[in-house]
């Protein structure tokens, strides 16, 4: 039985599909791409084909013999292995095999083994996508022996003996990690749209948070994949739309990842230098102690090269006692920028210095401003630093990444590269 690595590859990405929702993320596959999982695949497919073909139980590759003969399989070699686009369709897949044939002690033949498989998905009764064969054909012709006869097998003959796996289907339930308590999950929404210019994949992001899928605000706009590049050099094109970075903080922020404690240089004697109701309330000086809630979710906001975070906290003033005695609060608005960056598999958001904010009185502001602006982003990105794990094959990373920030979307051409032996 030979097992296809390459398109099991291209699958890895594929899940059940939900259609009650619009796709707020996605990727395009480029033939560039195509050709270098093919490469990476060769050596798998080799090993799987060696396996499989140089046990003592295979049956005779010539068929055409009327009485079973001796041939021992001694080496195998895969010379080609390619992928290639059906516009409209799927994909057609291509391998070329040396067998080294020992028919007997003092010969030694050399059989081409040619493989041409189509590739289609389909929706399976369980909302599973699945690669189907609906074409193989496989033919073996003689290319080198020691005697002056030449063999060939018909491809009815070798369909007989090659058994490609009639379905091939891809289940990449993963949910990656992002706090302890908030995990994301990438589920395809429609299957892959074929075209010239590559494999278009449309996903929908989904969040647990505490083992529990919640439910995210609705997108103002609708997504859709923006149109693949005529000519890319770059192996895949992935997609990010702003209401995909707005889902990722209000799932942090109903995991309270951002509820935060932030320590102020003030005391209660220093605050009642300016506010002298401070005194009154505490007889000892005790340290000053911030906390800040959201009180409505964040908003991402994505414009030609730059994203902006805006932010909407409830501020707690209180004394740094065991429990925590709040005597202000005041609402406030702020803006800060978002950097973003591709390591490995994984987005590196981050937010830098605050840009403005909007209080509601003056005196406050000056008391606490500084360190609020100072504490926030910093705490924040102490919850981002792992960065966010985005749709990817196992095995792969990401190299020669560029992140492009587009108004409502974010594109990140990158190339694909081989981590680990595949199968391992």
């Amino acid at each position: 039985m030979v097992n296809l690595l390459a398109p099991s590859i291209l699958l890895s990405l594929l899940v059940p599909t939900h259609s009650l929702r619009s796709p707020d993320c996605g990727g395009i596959l480029t033939p560039s791409g195509l050709s270098y999982l093919a490469e990476v695949s060769k050596p798998h497919t080799e090993a799987v084909l060696r396996q499989n073909l140089m046990a003592p139980t295979v049956p005779d590759l010539f068929l055409s013999s009327p009485k079973p003969s001796k041939n021992q399989i001694d080496s195998v070699e895969v010379s080609k292995l390619s992928l290639s686009l059906i516009p409209d369709t799927g994909l057609q897949l291509s391998i070329d095999v040396d067998l080294g044939i020992t028919p007997a002690p003092s010969t030694t033949k050399v059989i081409r083994l040619s493989i041409l498989v189509e590739l289609h998905t389909e929706m399976n009764p369980e909302g599973y996508l699945e690669v189907v064969t609906p074409s193989c054909k496989s033919t073996a012709e003689e290319v080198q022996s020691t005697e002056e006869t030449e063999s060939k097998s018909s491809s009815s003959d070798m369909d007989k003996e090659i058994n490609v796996n009639k379905h091939l289907s891809a289940r990449f339930a993963a949910q990656f990690p992002i706090t302890p308590s908030c995990q994301v999950q990438y589920l395809p929404l429609a299957a892959p749209v074929f075209s010239e210019q590559g494999i278009t994949i449309s996903l929908q992001t989904t969040f647990q948070v505490a083992g529990m899928a919640i439910p995210l605000p609705v997108s103002p706009v609708p997504f859709s994949m923006p149109e693949p590049a005529s000519s890319s050099s770059s192996h895949l094109t992935l997609a990010f739309s702003e209401h995909f970075y707005t889902s990722l903080f209000f799932a942090l922020e109903m995991a309270g990842s951002f509820n935060m404690t932030i320590p102020s240089p003030l005391t209660t004697a220093t605050m009642a230098q300016k506010i002298s109701q401070v005194g009154s309330l505490f007889q000892e000086d005790v340290p000053v102690v911030l906390q800040a809630v959201f009180r409505s979710s964040p908003q991402v906001v994505l414009e030609e090269g730059k994203a902006a975070l805006k932010l909407f906290l409830t501020i707690h003033v209180g004394a740094g006692l065991p429990a925590f005695q709040s005597f202000l609060s005041v609402n406030v608005d702020m803006s800060a920028g978002l950097l973003l960056s591709v390591v490995d598999t994984r987005m590196m958001i981050s937010a830098a210095a605050i840009e403005g904010s909007l209080w509601q009185v003056a005196l406050l502001e000056e008391l606490f401003l500084p360190t609020i602006r100072e504490e926030v982003p910093a705490q924040m990105n102490v919850v981002l630093s792992e960065g966010i794990f985005l749709p990817h094959i196992s095995s792969f990373t990401y190299t020669d990444v560029n992140v492009i920030i587009h108004k409502d979307y974010v594109l990140v051409p990158c190339n694909l590269k081989l981590q680990m032996k595949i199968g391992k």
